[in-house]
């Protein structure tokens, strides 16, 4: 690959660290400085497209996947470098175009390769993992989209039900009939289009708080 690494990474330990060990092996890496995401893609605007690393979760809540796309439409390469645990964000970042991912939690040597495997254009994901991460944002997005379909009052309910609340506790916080809130139980549970409260609940849980 020709091109520069663009580290993107608000721990300048991590960044720093990598970008010098990038540099030994004879790529130009620099770290973006990540302030808003508007930001690092101006910055990456004004550089040659070459390999961009993702961490998933920047500053103040920004979420890393939401530049993979951007990145890519400026003729980036992706690869996402993260410390989440949390698949589901990795499989919306493999979904909206990124080459793979990498653990922070990895030894560091174990990272430095994984770079250079992705600025060499060699694959970094196993066809394996890449089909479970696109059936697990497919999934997820299945899930928000039934979950957009409650009113507020609606995901408020669904909410307390998720805490353990029973209906009549509910509709007394709510001042309310307790027919009241039965009835946007109901309503809930065919939105959601499940059988109980339980797989109600369970969706809600399931569903990434992001999209919440």
């Amino acid at each position: 690959m020709t091109g520069p690494v663009l580290i993107i990474d608000d721990h300048a330990i991590v960044a720093i660290s990598l970008a010098l060990a990038l540099k030994a092996e004879g790529l130009e890496a620099s770290r973006c400085p990540v302030d808003t995401l508007d930001g690092v893609l101006a910055e990456a605007g004004r550089l040659p497209a070459g390999l961009a690393l993702v961490d998933l979760e920047l500053t103040d809540g920004a979420r890393g996947a939401d530049l993979v796309g951007p990145l890519r439409a400026q003729g980036w390469q992706v690869l996402v470098l993260t410390g989440t645990t949390d698949r589901t964000k990795i499989a919306d970042a493999v979904a909206a175009g990124a080459l793979g991912w990498v653990s922070k939690a990895a030894p560091f040597a174990e990272l430095v390769k994984a770079v250079l495997s992705a600025a060499r254009g060699q694959s970094v994901l196993a066809e394996t993992e890449r089909a479970e991460l696109a059936e697990l944002h497919r999934r997820s997005r299945a899930e928000a989209d039934l979950l957009s379909r409650l009113t507020a009052r609606e995901r408020a309910v669904l909410d307390r039900l998720a805490e353990g609340w029973r209906a009549a506790r509910i509709a007394e916080e709510s001042v309310v009939s307790l027919a009241t809130v039965r009835s946007q139980i109901r309503s809930i549970l065919a939105k959601l289009e499940v059988g109980s409260q339980l797989e109600a609940v369970a969706l809600a849980r399931s569903a990434p708080a992001a999209r919440r």
